[in-house]
């Protein structure tokens, strides 16, 4: 049998949860970076996202990131966009649920952004109903039934 010439197995290599309870600071976007939600993830580190400005843009999730912080859809994210092409970003952060809503708090995400969603939509397809989406019945039907 051969001798185990590396540092460890899997579970080094899974490493320690880096504590992401903790509160970090809240980073707001500068020159050349824009927020924007997870549309749907695409594999190979790229992901599809609606930019805040309204673009929708391929964006690849950068090395630092891959395979250590999970990113899935409905996902408020902060990208870097390229000054050579307008239609694909590098997502630099991504938000915690707290942080994003802190952002919606200050202004920075518009009123219309909807957060903890799982696939993102038309805005406005659920309020069409009014909560209509019960049947209600009398005494009498149930009795007949």
């Amino acid at each position: 049998m051969p001798k185990n010439k590396g540092k460890g197995g899997k579970n080094r290599k899974r490493g320690k949860n880096e504590a992401d309870d903790e509160k970090r600071e809240l980073i707001f976007k500068e020159d050349g970076q824009e927020y924007a939600q997870v549309l749907r993830m695409l594999g190979n580190g790229r992901c599809e996202a609606m930019c805040i400005d309204g673009t929708k843009r391929l964006c690849h999730i950068r090395g630092k990131m891959h395979k250590k912080v999970w990113i899935a859809a409905g996902d408020i994210v902060l990208v870097g966009l390229r000054d050579y092409q307008d239609d694909k970003a590098d997502v630099i952060l991504k938000y915690m649920s707290d942080e994003a809503r802190l952002l919606k708090a200050y202004g920075e995400l518009p009123e219309n952004t909807r957060l903890n969603e799982g696939i993102v939509g038309d805005l406005e397809d659920d309020d069409d109903n009014n909560g209509d989406d019960y049947v209600e019945f009398e005494d009498e039907d149930i009795d007949r039934i």
